[in-house]
């Protein structure tokens, strides 16, 4: 799959987080990782965040070889139909067949060519939905993790923003107020201990 139209689908999710104003506990070590932000409006860059966030080139992974594997079958079946085609054709062109004959092979191929059309559609319609499954694990798993961070650092607002030479829609800011790292690594080291516990089992 594109990274571009994972990004796209994300960011949908992922516009704006408001978050409760009232912060939770905070510990000296997040006091020190972040002086001074309660009650701050950050921003976090998500183009990084699903570059460098584990479980979504996890997930990318798995995604993107279903979809090989689809793909493959597809034009595996793709290419023995036109074979198929090229053939009879070919006895057409060299007159090796009666009308008659002709005419049944004839549709006997365009039931064919309709069962493989069919057959296609079918296969996207799977890629499409394992594209969509993807995106909304990503998207719940930094929902969620935003929602519980930006509460227990009290943050009054985070927002997404997209791109490098202008990035949208936060085109520049304090970066005391840039929360992208925080966020990758909060991320993988829960993606780190769900990852273990799954192992265990």
């Amino acid at each position: 799959m594109k990274k571009a139209t994972l990004i796209f689908g994300l960011a949908a999710a992922l516009l704006a987080v408001s978050c409760n104003t009232t912060p939770g506990a905070q510990n000296n070590e997040n006091k020190e990782e972040t002086p001074s932000m309660k009650g701050a409006i950050v921003f976090f860059n998500l183009d990084t965040v699903t570059q460098e966030y584990d479980m979504a080139n996890d997930l990318r992974s798995v995604v993107e070889t279903k979809i090989n594997s689809i793909s493959e079958e597809v034009n595996r079946k793709g290419n023995k139909l036109q074979k198929d085609v090229n053939a009879f054709q070919e006895k057409i062109d060299k007159g090796l067949m009666t009308r008659s004959v002709a005419e049944v092979q004839s549709q006997k191929l365009q039931k064919q060519q309709a069962d493989f059309q069919n057959y296609a559609a079918q296969k996207q319609q799977e890629i499409n939905e394992e594209q969509s499954v993807m995106m909304n694990q990503i998207a719940d798993a930094i929902k969620t993790f935003v929602d519980k961070y930006a509460e227990e650092q009290g943050f009054a607002m985070v927002l997404t923003t997209q791109g490098e030479i202008l990035p949208a829609p936060v085109v520049t800011g304090n970066a005391e107020l840039d929360i992208t790292q925080a966020i990758i690594d909060g991320l993988n080291e829960e993606y780190v201990k769900e990852k273990a516990k799954t192992e265990k089992k």
